[in-house]
């Protein structure tokens, strides 16, 4: 049998509208009441997010001071991932109908997401997602989580449910960032990176995924295709 392993923001979840209503209100927040600022256009803002131009630096770029950006920056830590901002989020396009094939195809699906158990949940009943994904196909951060990096916090998850699914003959992981990358070549499972999620070819290339394909759906059809031929996709 085969599994696949995705990454739930990025190719499932459309996060842009949070991130840029957040970053909105930490600039309305931050500058001086009679200041002028230069507010990006979303398309400007996502950009620079995919390109990996830290906080600090996007709020500089929007005309705020060292001492604003720091502060724009330690509020945006503080609402990014709360209910009131979840609510922007949309799902990704054709990720559902992906989902489907990949369940009517017999494959074993799991998600694997740096959310917090509240946060997968919110979004799992919103979007009705759980009947792709019952809870021992649901991998991600308890609610009290003390979090490092999604670099370092992503691969323990990622050994947990290898430790805890039944053993399958392969397994793909599909991820937009560089901690899904990570996750799976430490465990020695091929990874395809996706362009639709919060970091742009560039960056995703610097961690040498095994191929890189625009979103959920690409990835699925590739996959599926590959493997009622008997092989399958990509080399590092």
């Amino acid at each position: 049998m085969l599994r696949f392993i995705t990454d739930f923001d990025g190719p499932i979840i459309d996060v842009s509208e949070r991130y840029y209503r957040v970053y909105q209100f930490c600039l309305e927040n931050t500058r001086y009441s009679n200041q002028e600022v230069k507010q990006l256009s979303k398309a400007e803002f996502w950009d620079l997010k995919r390109s990996q131009i830290p906080e600090k630096q996007i709020g500089m770029i929007s005309g705020l001071d060292e001492t604003q950006a720091q502060e724009f920056s330690k509020i945006r830590r503080q609402i990014i991932h709360t209910e009131e901002y979840f609510q922007y989020d949309t799902l990704a396009s054709g990720a559902v109908d992906a989902l489907l094939k990949v369940q009517q195809a017999g494959v074993d699906l799991a998600v694997l997401t740096m959310r917090r158990v509240w946060e997968l949940d919110y979004a799992l009943q919103k979007f009705h997602l759980s009947r792709f994904f019952p809870e021992n196909r649901c991998y991600c951060l308890s609610n009290d989580y003390v979090k490092t990096r999604d670099i370092e916090d992503k691969p323990l998850l990622m050994g947990r449910a290898i430790e805890e699914l039944p053993p399958v003959a392969d397994t793909w992981m599909v991820g937009d960032t560089e901690a899904d990358i990570t996750a799976a070549v430490k465990h020695g499972i091929k990874v395809m990176a996706v362009e639709c999620g919060i970091r742009d070819r560039s960056q995703l290339e610097l961690h040498q995924p095994n191929l890189i394909v625009k979103d959920l759906r690409s990835a699925v059809d590739l996959l599926l295709q590959s493997f009622g031929q008997g092989s399958y996709p990509g080399g590092r």
